[in-house]
């Protein structure tokens, strides 16, 4: 399966949480992100353990639980930011709801739904064939993690069972928003452009200003935004959310243009 990210520029992806801050406004987040400037939307279904993530995406998860929304509902959402938006939409969950959903039953739902990929942060490459198999019999990308602690030879494997693009983890730890971008950063993703052949290179954890996006985006090609993001929802009122949210979009999409 080729990429589905086909832009010659540098992407701009976005993480927001299904259902936060309201079921209601998640499609007109999504669109108003597209219009804005971004690439990709990854579409994240809530869960009561997200191991990967830090406080300010926990939250968020919490809350859109709490707001009713399951994967089913997640991927009535993603259909409805179809409906409404081209943009490519990847889905992003834990394996054990995933699991216990089915993924037969969910890789040929999200497809129908309109979503070209998927990521399981907590899915190990070994354990990882049956779900490659389904996705590729469904046409839906399989996306996985590196870290700055993954082997060379490791990172050589991900790259070849990634069909969407390679998530580079800019750091060890969870999700959240650093004060600067470490010079482990610039290491690991200086080796991984030795190792990544076959995938676009995005880079995630710890994005939170224009300046960071435009850094890293000098080493990868693009950025993955998510704590940053949420955080500017949090911190905005109802009635403005789709403005602010739009601006910090742009922002980032200036930074990435202004290369």
């Amino acid at each position: 399966m080729k990429t589905f990210l086909t832009n010659s520029r540098k992407v701009l992806s976005l993480f927001i949480t299904a259902g936060y801050p309201t079921i209601e406004t998640t499609v007109p987040l999504a669109v108003a992100m597209a219009e804005a400037g971004a690439d990709l939307i990854e579409l994240g279904i809530p869960f009561s353990d997200p191991m990967a993530d830090g406080p300010t995406i926990q939250r968020s998860s919490e809350l859109a639980l709490r707001n009713g929304v399951t994967l089913r509902k997640t991927l009535d959402l993603a259909r409805e930011i179809r409906k409404r938006s081209s943009i490519p939409l990847v889905l992003m969950g834990y394996a054990n709801p995933i699991y216990a959903y089915g993924l037969e039953q969910l890789l040929g739902e999200a497809h129908d739904s309109g979503v070209q990929g998927m990521i399981i942060p907590d899915l190990s490459l070994e354990e990882s064939s049956e779900y490659r198999s389904i996705a590729q019999r469904k046409e839906m990308a399989t996306i996985f993690l590196a870290a700055p602690t993954t082997p060379p030879d490791r990172l050589a494997r991900l790259d070849e069972a990634s069909t969407g693009f390679l998530y580079c983890v800019s750091i060890t730890g969870v999700t959240g928003e650093r004060q600067k971008i470490s010079n482990q950063t610039g290491d690991f993703l200086r080796m991984a452009r030795t190792k990544v052949k076959n995938n676009p290179l995005l880079v995630g954890f710890g994005i939170s200003t224009p300046e960071d996006a435009r850094e890293v985006a000098s080493m990868s090609d693009g950025v993955i935004i998510g704590s940053a993001l949420i955080k500017t929802i949090q911190s905005t009122s109802s009635s403005n959310i789709l403005e602010q949210v739009s601006k910090f979009v742009g922002s980032m999409r200036n930074a990435l243009d202004a290369r």
